[in-house]
């Protein structure tokens, strides 16, 4: 019997400011076991257009869908999710906004981190500038910093200033990653959100991007997850059908 045969969730991994390779790691091994994985290859021009595209490509996987996001990619999931077809929810060093906040609302209310000393805005872009990686990405061997830097998605400098839509973290069950050692978004921010949304928490020793630095980890609370609102599809499937 396979996955789509038990019900078992399929994990849609949502990325953004990096693109496919930064959750190589993650998808080659959940297919592996039988998943459906896709990422959302939004293009950070505003959030309603990328929280469409990922509503759409839930439609390109069988339900019921988990929805992973990572740093911004949790605003974005925080408004998709609400879509029926989406059963939990998973955010790594994620934002998490609620219905009258934006995506920069909670962050001006933590400390500065200290990879915005290391951007650029121009040509109507956010750009990491070199120095800053490892305020990015600072645990992971230097190939895979230059991988990350050259594969960065550049998002429009007012994408964080619009509401998302909608409050999944509210109706579906949820999981958080923080990373304790994170210099993009505050360790304190992440878990102000965990808290606030009653995440089932994890605090992992890494940088901005557990996924990439410890993906076994961050593979280990998204089988969590999976099994989770398995167990939990399961029952209410016996108890609609009488068993």
């Amino acid at each position: 019997m396979n996955n789509s045969e038990r019900g078992t969730p399929k994990a849609l991994v949502e990325m953004v400011t990096k693109r496919a390779t930064s959750f190589s790691k993650l998808i080659v091994p959940l297919q592996a076991e039988g998943h459906e994985v896709i990422t959302a290859q939004y293009g950070l021009n505003s959030t309603a257009e990328d929280v469409a595209l990922t509503k759409a490509t839930i439609g390109r996987v069988s339900s019921p869908v988990i929805l992973v996001g990572h740093s911004y990619g949790g605003s974005v999931i925080t408004g998709a999710g609400t879509d029926d077809r989406v059963v939990g929810l998973v955010y790594i060093c994620a934002l998490a906004p609620d219905a009258d906040e934006t995506s920069q609302t909670q962050q001006s209310n933590f400390p500065r981190t200290a990879v915005f000393s290391h951007i650029d805005v121009k040509d109507g872009r956010i750009w990491l500038l070199p120095d800053g990686i490892d305020d990015f990405a600072g645990d992971l061997p230097e190939q895979e910093k230059k991988l990350v830097l050259a594969t960065q998605g550049v998002p429009k400098p007012d994408l964080f200033e619009a509401k998302v839509g909608g409050t999944a973290w509210k109706s579906k069950p949820n999981w958080y990653i923080v990373g304790k050692k994170d210099r993009t978004v505050h360790p304190d921010l992440e878990r102000f959100f965990a808290k606030r949304m009653g995440a089932t928490t994890y605090e992992l020793e890494s940088s901005h991007v557990p996924m990439l630095s410890q993906p076994d980890r961050v593979l280990d609370v998204i089988r969590t997850a999976g099994k989770v609102v398995q167990e939990s599809t399961a029952g209410k499937v016996a108890r609609v059908t009488g068993r």
